[in-house]
């Protein structure tokens, strides 16, 4: 008896671990959450992130009386608009070249579509040449998305949540030479449908690194619904941003973001990041 009643608490145990990893891995439909009061993650790493770390790092989506707060409201709301019109659950952020903010962007905007109720969201970290999106969190993974594609480590091993509530962030960790190819890889395109078509209820925000740097965004098109295009204020070359639209050509386009603009706020425009002010206007 007493074996069989071992036997049966390990295969509960098994059993509730499972049911998280399909949640978190977009495969489990069975039970459904009250997502406007949080979701309670039983498997998935819980990192403590403070305000004042969040400041620091100018994610500044997650901090409720920050002054630019409605800046990334009105991005999401663009976003996300266009996104239901469509049927779209995912979307890639990137710029022509490196240092025109996409990747903060892109965190901002996970963490503004978190904050609406009706849905939960995943950040991916896929620039795999200079992963950096959990840096903003303040934190150092021990495995990452690098490992996942190189090593047979599962998922939920790798996820965590910032304190955020609905939201869930996939790292890159470290760097990968052969980025490119990993983003086309049989494993990485497996993980994507499944991310993308078992969940209804989860956006996916995938961060991409520059499209003029390497042509890891070109590789990583056709398994993404949208593109969000950041563009530098002042830094960005009307010709590189010619030459990015034309590559993406052939994806959807859900908007630009003109980063550090010192255009008045009017219209589409409103107060935007580090005393600059940005725009959002599609395209």
């Amino acid at each position: 008896m007493e074996r069989i009643k071992k036997a049966l608490e390990r295969a509960g145990q098994d059993r509730l671990a499972a049911t998280d990893v399909l949640r978190q891995t977009g495969q489990y439909q069975g039970i459904q959450s009250d997502l406007s009061t949080g979701v309670r993650y039983t498997m998935t790493k819980m990192v403590e992130v403070s305000d004042k770390t969040l400041l620091e790092n100018r994610v500044i989506a997650a901090l409720p009386e920050h002054k630019f707060k409605d800046a990334y409201r009105m991005m999401r709301t663009r976003v996300l608009q266009t996104m239901r019109n469509n049927g779209w659950t995912s979307v890639a952020v990137t710029g022509p070249a490196s240092g025109c903010g996409k990747t903060l962007t892109a965190i901002n905007l996970a963490v503004s579509l978190a904050m609406e109720v009706t849905h939960t969201v995943l950040l991916v970290d896929l620039d795999l040449r200079r992963p950096t999106v959990h840096k903003y969190f303040g934190y150092e993974p021990e495995l990452g998305l690098s490992d996942y594609l190189t090593s047979d480590v599962p998922l939920h091993q790798l996820l965590f949540t910032p304190s955020i509530d609905r939201l869930v962030v996939l790292p890159g960790r470290s760097a990968l030479p052969n980025s490119a190819e990993m983003l086309r890889s049989p494993r990485m395109v497996a993980l994507v449908n499944e991310l993308k078509t078992r969940y209804p209820d989860r956006l996916i925000v995938f961060d991409l690194p520059p499209i003029l740097a390497a042509d890891d965004a070109l590789a990583f098109s056709p398994y993404t619904d949208c593109f969000l295009m950041v563009a530098e204020s002042g830094g960005t070359k009307k010709d590189d941003l010619q030459k990015a639209f034309e590559i993406l050509k052939n994806t959807p386009l859900v908007g630009t973001v003109l980063n550090k603009s010192e255009a008045p706020t009017s219209g589409y425009g409103y107060g935007g990041l580090a005393q600059k002010k940005k725009r959002f206007f599609g395209t």
